[in-house]
This record gives C-alpha cells, structure tokens and sequence, in this order.
C-alpha cells in the first residue's frame, strides 16, 4: 500500500509539474508580446519626436504670424475707411 501512495503523489506530482510548465509558458509569452509592444511604442515615439518640429507650427510662430495677418487686415481696413470718407 505504501506504494500505491507514492505512485499516486508522483502522478499528482507530474500533473502539478505540467500545469505549471502551461502556466509559466503562457506568462512567458505575454511577457515577450507585451516587451515588443512596448518596443514598437518606444519606436514610434521616437518618430514622432523626430517628425514633430517639421510637421506642425510651434505656438509661438503661429502667435507671430497671426500678428503680422492682423497688421496686415488693419491696414486695409484703414485704407477702406479712408477711401469711404472721400
């Protein structure tokens, strides 16, 4: 009978064995999707850190040509009112 116990713990043993194996290789294959998500992520940002100053206006530049379109509108806009007056 004490061999039937041992024979027993074994196979419980080797169950236990093989659920864990599945379970540390299903953690070890997201840990690796989740490291090359956050790869390509990094990539990414890194493109658009690169691309940013030559794709879009700063705040400041837009700032100083919207001046310079409202100098200009000023301008005509006196010109019209002067031209309205005569």
């Amino acid at each position: 009978m004490g061999s039937q116990v041992t024979g027993l713990e074994m196979e419980l043993q080797t169950i236990i064995n093989g659920l864990l194996s599945v379970v540390l290789a299903g953690i070890g294959w997201a840990a690796r999707e989740l490291w090359g998500a956050v790869k390509n992520l990094r990539e990414d940002l890194q493109k658009i850190e690169v691309a940013l100053p030559t794709n879009y206006v700063r705040k400041d530049e837009f700032a100083d040509g919207i001046k310079e379109i409202k100098g200009m509108l000023e301008k005509i806009f006196d010109r019209l009112d002067h031209k309205a007056d005569k």
